[in-house]
């Protein structure tokens, strides 16, 4: 106890900022207190993880045909990893990947890449138990055929015994089976809820008097001093102050590129403005998987998704310009800067919310483009303000979707994540260059609190009902 308690005493002495609350930043205080590291945490908004819409953990990579394998795996092993951390954030129901008949493309590639994932999956598991965090390997996921759907239909919910088939049986009742390619795939990509995930990383850090949450502090200056950096913000009060920190994590979302800018450092990125809506369909009483109805992205035939939550509600994309993407909404960087310039409109709806009549027209339109293949979903109703951000991507590649950290200078990083999973390779990279430099003990350990399940959903539903959203959001499913 006293070799830790020393262990301790030294390692605080390196101080770490983290700019940004979002996934990435929060993800990052919660590593570096884990290892007892001195952790200032400064986010501009009022508490952790409220930006992008994050519904999804990306098992395989599965919704994207378009991705390489080498990202899908790499995706598999980060959600694996994201799970063993944030337990309590998992939603967990499948996710029913299928193509209409009207596609030009179809599901080979996902298929074909499904069996190497189930693998990597499988070793995972071999290598640690622990990682058994979706079910067994071999349920990875199961291919459904127009045969296997048709006699589903005809059975009674309560006769099913067989787990894959509880969850396809109301896909087979609604879904209109005859303008579908096949087969469809039922595979063990789980949802992520936001607000439970802003809850368990907001109760574990609650009382770590190493890890300072500095909310409503915006930074506005980043200065490199020798030895560090000094950083100056504005309080919660408006009074500008600084602070000297060792090493600086750059973990701003779609603003990183404003503390590249302030820290003189160049890099060529992408930012693109999104936005998920929130229906409520009380008709629905059966309890339903996650539906991909893929398409061409951009086209008014774009890739559909339907995320199910309790309560009725459900979180939906439309992969439209008149849905989820937005006329303008992919910008770069310059020569001159490294944050592209989103629209001030798009600025304005992240940080002031959406006027109600926008927000109701593009739910309405979202969830007519679901209903086109989910009939009875037509009677749904506009059941909360929509959840929008930007989300950033590395270097010139739209379709990127694995990343993680980049490093710039000697005490400089910056995360840039696309999807929630890749928080945690990110940090664990930084932490491991901190190791190899000797600014951190391989032995340093500080385990944080675990609070319950019961007070992380209670917290969560608390910060749902807060930021303006139905309690619903953030209940556990399955």
């Amino acid at each position: 106890m006293e070799q830790q308690r020393q262990q301790q005493t030294q390692v605080n002495r390196f101080r770490v900022a983290v700019i940004g609350g979002g996934v990435a930043g929060t993800t990052a205080a919660m590593r570096l207190a884990e290892r007892g590291i001195d952790t200032q945490l400064f986010e501009a908004g009022t508490g952790l993880v409220n930006g992008p819409p994050i519904c999804h953990l990306h098992a395989g990579g599965n919704l994207y045909r378009e991705i390489s394998l080498d990202q899908c795996l790499t995706l598999l092993e980060q959600s694996v990893a994201t799970v063993r951390m944030y337990p309590h954030s998992v939603n967990r129901r499948p996710t029913v990947l299928a193509v209409p008949q009207q596609d030009k493309g179809s599901l080979d590639s996902v298929v074909a890449r499904l069996e190497t994932l189930q693998a990597r999956y499988a070793q995972l598991v071999e290598m640690d138990n622990a990682n058994k965090v979706m079910g067994e390997p071999e349920d990875y996921f199961r291919l459904f055929h127009q045969a296997d759907l048709a006699a589903l239909k005809q059975r009674e919910y309560e006769s099913l015994t067989d787990a894959a088939e509880r969850w396809m049986w109301p896909v087979a009742q609604s879904l209109r089976l005859d303008s579908m390619k096949y087969p469809l795939v039922l595979v063990q990509e789980y949802g992520l809820s936001v607000f439970r995930l802003a809850a368990e990383a907001q109760l574990a850090l609650a009382d770590v008097s190493h890890c300072q949450l500095a909310f409503n502090h915006k930074v506005i200056n980043t200065q490199a001093n020798g030895a560090g950096w000094t950083v100056t913000y504005q309080d919660a009060h408006g009074q500008v102050q600084s602070t000297d920190v060792d090493y600086l994590i750059n973990a701003a979302g779609f603003r990183t590129g404003t503390i590249d800018d302030q820290a003189g450092f160049a890099r060529r990125r992408l930012v693109e403005y999104k936005a998920a809506y929130i229906a409520h369909w009380p008709s629905s009483t059966c309890q339903w998987p996650e539906i991909i109805v893929h398409g061409e992205r951009g086209t008014p035939q774009g890739m559909a998704q339907l995320t199910p939550y309790p309560d009725g509600f459900f979180q939906l994309h439309g992969m439209t310009k008149d849905i989820t993407l937005f006329e303008g909404g992919l910008v770069s960087s310059t020569h001159n800067s490294a944050q592209p310039a989103v629209a001030a409109e798009y600025v304005k709806n992240i940080d002031k919310g959406w006027s109600w009549s926008h927000a109701c027209e593009r739910t309405e339109r979202a969830i007519a483009h679901f209903a086109q293949w989910l009939p009875d979903f037509q009677d749904a109703e506009v059941g909360g303000k929509p959840l929008c951000g930007a989300q950033q991507i590395p270097g010139d590649d739209p379709s990127l979707r694995a990343s993680d950290v980049s490093f710039d200078g000697e005490r400089y990083a910056r995360l840039e994540i696309v999807k929630a999973s890749s928080a945690l390779t990110a940090i664990n990279k930084i932490l491991s260059h901190f190791e190899d430099v000797g600014w951190l003990s391989p032995d340093a350990t500080y385990p944080l609190p675990r609070p319950s399940h019961a007070h992380i959903v209670a917290t969560a539903c608390q910060l749902a009902t807060e930021r303006g959203y139905p309690e619903g959001l953030a209940k556990p499913v399955g």
